[in-house]
């Protein structure tokens, strides 16, 4: 079973006169990348929160905490000394221009900065304990969407390395006509030399000989066989109960290299249309590959 990089999980936790929001959003990334918008007074609360969305191991990884209040909870005070100021000042500048009308002066008050005052709250134990429960609530649905997001890359990664075990199979196929061309096209290389030369005629073994040496060097057998080990072994760590796409990434390099030497050795037109289709195949795996977990 493979999980995807990208998930998404949202739940709220219904608090004594305010709700918290939490909501998690997780994106493909060669490591772990965390980033947090959270309350202030939460701060102290940030290397626990950490810690824990560690454990969803791999991508970007982005947190928004947000409060509600309802009822009466506030978490603004009135700096009403302030105020008072600012009236004071406002009156003062109103009787220096000769006017007496005071209607507008409170709606101007209110305009003013620092007139409200954060509270710093402090979490109830009681109430850290919901939250912490909301949030592992909200990565268990990151881990579902993950899932169920991975096992649809899983069918197409399926479905691809069939593909390219289906085109092996072809040039398997092709093989023996490979190994006849090759034969001929020495051969007649051989008598066009011979004629334009005024040569005699080669010697009929020794011909043979140089030709069981030259196909031996342009013999892909253990590619074929490494390929096909490659893709087994790529499809049974599909199959395992952890995702392991950094497991997969390295084996997608193997059956790479093993596809590149067949087009390099193949001397065949057919062969070398077959190993592009095997390549495009790769890549699409690999592309697939970039938001495994």
């Amino acid at each position: 079973m493979i999980k995807s990089m990208t998930g998404y999980g949202k739940t709220v936790a219904v608090l004594p006169e305010k709700n918290i929001t939490i909501e998690i959003k997780s994106l493909n990334s060669k490591g772990i990348d965390l980033n947090m918008k959270i309350p202030s007074w939460f701060r102290d609360k940030e290397l626990d929160i950490r810690n824990i969305l560690s454990s969803l191991q791999r991508g970007k990884i982005d947190l928004y905490i947000s409060v509600q209040a309802t009822g009466n909870a506030l978490n603004y005070t009135l700096n009403k000394p302030v105020a008072h100021r600012y009236y004071e000042l406002l009156r003062e500048l109103q009787q220096e221009f000769g006017e007496e009308n005071r209607e507008g002066l409170l709606p101007l008050v209110m305009q003013m900065p620092d007139l409200l005052q954060s509270e710093l709250e402090e979490i109830d134990p009681g109430q850290w304990e919901a939250i912490m429960a909301a949030l592992y609530e909200a990565m268990a649905e990151v881990d579902r969407f993950r899932v169920m997001e991975g096992a649809i890359l899983q069918n197409d990664l399926l479905q691809r390395v069939e593909s390219i075990l289906s085109l092996l199979d072809a040039v398997e196929r092709l093989d023996g006509e490979r190994r006849e061309v090759v034969r001929k096209n020495l051969r007649k290389s051989l008598d066009q030399f011979l004629a334009t030369n005024g040569a005699a005629i080669a010697d009929s073994n020794r011909f043979e000989q140089e030709l069981i040496y030259y196909l031996e060097k342009m013999d892909f057998t253990e590619e074929k066989v490494r390929l096909r080990k490659h893709c087994d072994y790529f499809m049974e760590t599909l199959n395992n109960e952890e995702s392991q796409g950094k497991k997969l990434g390295f084996i997608c390099q193997e059956m790479g290299r093993e596809i590149n030497t067949l087009g390099s050795k193949a001397s065949h037109a057919g062969i070398q249309k077959i190993v592009v289709q095997m390549k495009d195949e790769l890549e699409k795996i690999k592309e697939q590959l970039l938001n495994i977990l």
